[in-house]
């Protein structure tokens, strides 16, 4: 019988494929007495030289999909596994303590991790380490019998099933063979549904139980429209499906004809819709699905796909290969947003009770002014080369804002003075997702030159409420009237300075959301690619001035979400 697992839907589309546990094994062993060290290490040996072989397999597809620098680390992986002094030491451990192999691996390793983990001001020493734990963690799992998942190997159509997708996994997916994906946890928000908006593949998340409910190669069919997986389908199933699947790309082809119009409401009123981009390869998709501009560049994920510090020089080929795919059409870079969710393991943070709450962001980029100002050196020499504009993620007090763009003044005047060619019309903006800073839009709108509303943080801080924790996951509430007040504040705000207001959180793609935003004012809704077409279809339906009654409605009478998506229902009807 068809198993149905419920969740969330987080990237449209209908696939069906067998399904690929992408779960981390048991790798606990117990420390043993051996009689034979030389059988034991003739055993680590065989382990070692398998480890090897799929480190090659995984470093050419790496290095196909991602790119040759990409693939560096797993070349620090071979020369790991190569190295006679750590496997020296190891076999001495085995032959005196005549202990097994993985207790005796273990040991020596884990003291060299320590080691190099406390070099605190040697950021390559400090990522050894985590080398170091990796390959052992896979050697282990070759000693124990246990395969590791590699989601680079893979090399036929499948299902992804996790617990989660961390950004490393999902950089390692091949759309090729990956149909779609299902995890336990997160929701619409989460890293692994933005980019599986962004690899445009189907993704149900935060079904709670997927990793114990299906098994490794079992047939599933995921649902991205609907929020289902179906585990071990019928034919009629698989047939009902495919005809969905088949109605689905209808739609999309028909949406596809809008890629070059304009985003105009029926009653004439244009808005602009753009893109959000991760990497300068997005610019690709962002052009092919008609953004009018890119509207946020994650510029953290230079910083998250480096093995260290990305350079000025690395930083700027990146920017400028972004202005210049958009060809003229603007492009929005948010400096680097680290923290929180987001580690580097080459720049150690303390310790923090509440990340999110903590160190991060700005506080990062002010504190570390010799990170922020090679950053924003780089981001003005690519501004000569198309539309660049810059902003300031997590700004919660108008001086904050002043510090940062003073800095940018400084860096600016700097190439200036050295001959540099730098744009004379960037904007500087600020993201706002601080709810103190968006009661205060009036005083930081004289200083901006555009706020863009991060919404998946404004509503995570507005209602005391972690969007990665399933138990109180209700509380993530887009439509509920206190997080409308606030970005109407702010687009007013905005307005009454001559200024504009975009929005790059996933709300400004949601389709309940997008009437209401439109009849707020909102000047710029900036997306995941995939979902812009499908937007500027609904705009051509929509009255403008209908939606502000619309708008007006929903902020003052409205007390629930639930109330807000009704009245959103009786006037889209």
């Amino acid at each position: 019988m068809t198993k149905v697992l419920n969740g969330i839907a987080a990237s449209d589309g209908i696939a069906a494929a067998k399904a690929y546990m992408l779960v981390q094994p048991d790798l606990s062993f117990e420390e043993k007495t051996i009689d034979n060290p030389d059988a034991e290490i003739e055993r680590l040996s065989a382990a070692v030289e398998t480890s090897k072989q799929e480190l090659e397999v995984i470093k050419q597809k790496a290095t196909e999909n991602l790119g040759a620098e990409e693939a560096q680390v797993f070349e620090a992986h071979l020369t790991i596994l190569s190295d006679p002094e750590l496997f020296g030491q190891i076999n001495d451990k085995i032959k005196n303590d005549k202990v097994n192999a993985e207790a005796a691996l273990k040991s020596v390793t884990d003291m060299f991790i320590q080691m190099f983990e406390a070099m605190e001001d040697n950021a390559y020493m400090q990522e050894r380490a985590g080398d170091i734990r990796d390959v052992t963690k896979r050697v282990i799992g070759h000693l124990l019998g246990v395969s590791i998942p590699n989601p680079a190997l893979i090399n036929e159509e499948v299902v992804i099933v996790a617990h989660d997708l961390t950004p490393s996994d999902t950089a390692q997916l091949d759309r090729n063979f990956v149909k779609g994906f299902i995890t336990d946890i997160g929701g619409r928000t989460s890293h692994s549904a933005i980019m599986s908006r962004t690899l445009e593949i189907p993704a149900v998340v935060g079904s709670g139980n997927a990793t114990s409910e299906i098994s490794e190669g079992q047939m599933v069919i995921i649902d991205g429209l609907d929020g289902q997986a179906l585990v071990e389908p019928t034919d009629e199933e698989l047939e009902d499906y495919k005809a969905r699947a088949k109605a689905f790309a209808d739609q999309k082809a028909e949406w596809k004809l809008l890629k070059d119009a304009k985003s105009v409401t029926a009653d004439g009123k244009e808005v602009k819709l753009a893109a959000n981009i991760g990497t300068p390869k997005d610019v690709e998709g962002a052009n092919d699905n008609g953004a009018e501009a890119v509207g946020l560049f994650r510029s953290e994920f230079l910083y998250m796909d480096a093995s260290e510090l990305p350079s000025e020089e690395d930083q700027f080929k990146a920017y400028k290969a972004a202005v210049e795919g958009m060809n003229g059409k603007q492009v929005v870079v948010r400096t680097m947003d680290i923290g929180g969710d987001k580690e580097l393991p080459y720049l150690p943070l303390p310790e923090e009770q509440n990340p999110f709450l903590g160190y991060r962001a700005i506080r990062i980029s002010l504190d570390r002014q010799d990170i922020f100002r090679t950053q924003l050196r780089a981001l003005l020499r690519a501004s000569h080369y198309g539309s660049l504009a810059i902003m300031f993620p997590m700004i919660a007090t108008v001086q904050e804002f002043k510090d940062a763009k003073a800095i940018f003044e400084e860096e600016k005047a700097k190439l200036v003075a050295d001959g540099v060619p730098v744009s004379d019309d960037i904007e500087v903006g600020m993201m706002m997702e601080v709810p103190a800073a968006a009661m205060v839009a009036d005083k930081l709108a004289k200083y901006v030159d555009f706020f863009s509303i991060g919404t998946n943080d404004l509503i995570g801080y507005s209602m005391a409420a972690d969007r990665g924790n399933e138990k109180i996951s209700y509380l993530y509430q887009p439509y509920n009237p206190s997080i409308l007040r606030l970005i109407k504040n702010t687009i007013e705000a905005s307005h009454k300075e001559g200024k504009w207001t975009g929005m790059c959180g996933e709300m400004a793609g949601d389709q309940v959301a997008v009437p209401i935003l439109l009849g707020l004012g909102l000047d710029e809704f900036s997306m995941s690619a995939t979902s812009i077409l499908k937007t500027r279809s609904l705009l051509k339906t929509l009255d403008s001035k209908k939606m502000e009654e619309l708008a007006d409605k929903a902020v003052n009478d409205c007390e629930t979400a639930d109330e807000v998506v009704e009245l959103v229902n009786q006037y889209t009807k």
